[in-house]
């Protein structure tokens, strides 16, 4: 049963490698492999299982801060709190690199989102940090480090996510994640 699971991911990425969209080519292979092995009657749990998801109010957080990490790029208020970060610890050796892993810390507080907060600082900060002299590695692994804080961070999409999934209060992995995340800071 195994040797299936391989043929389903070697037909997954040879139709991803044809060129054919990732939604299609998820749901198509899904579905295929679904009706062969389990049979179509399985497929009648579907809209129960979606209207599950749908009715989660937990869930509802979920593009609330996708939405407001757009707002906070395309506001520019992400670059405005960078320069700020940048004049307070500016008189610092490495005060650029200080300020981006804090901007990224509040910015990944703020949105949750680990993606919206790397790109955010990836557009503000990379190009001032290379202008000011860092190496490009030392730049991007700063970046990319302060992005991911989003996820340990509270709020953050992935405890609300883990929360909902385990069955565990997510105001207690809030709290539960506050200490280790000051700590990665």
């Amino acid at each position: 049963m195994e040797i299936w699971a391989l043929v389903m991911f070697a037909v997954l990425m040879v139709t991803l490698l044809l060129g054919y969209p990732v939604a299609f080519t998820l749901g198509g292979i899904a579905l295929l492999f679904g009706s062969t092995f389990l049979g179509i009657s399985f497929f009648n749990l579907l809209p129960l299982r979606i209207w599950g998801v749908m009715t989660n109010f937990t869930l509802l957080a979920v593009p609330l801060f996708v939405f407001m990490g757009v707002i906070l790029e395309k506001s520019g208020l992400a670059e405005e709190l960078l320069e700020t970060m940048g004049l307070l610890f500016g008189s610092l050796r490495g005060g650029l690199a200080l300020s981006i892993v804090f901007v990224g810390a509040l910015l990944a507080a703020t949105t949750g989102v680990v993606g919206a907060t790397v790109v955010t600082m990836g557009i503000i900060a990379l190009p001032s940090m290379l202008k000011n002299g860092y190496s490009p590695a030392l730049a991007t692994g700063t970046i990319a480090a302060s992005g991911t804080l989003g996820q340990i961070i509270p709020p953050s999409i992935v405890l609300i996510l883990l929360g909902d999934m385990v069955g565990v209060p997510v105001g207690r992995l809030f709290l539960g994640a506050v200490i280790p995340g000051m700590m990665l800071i």
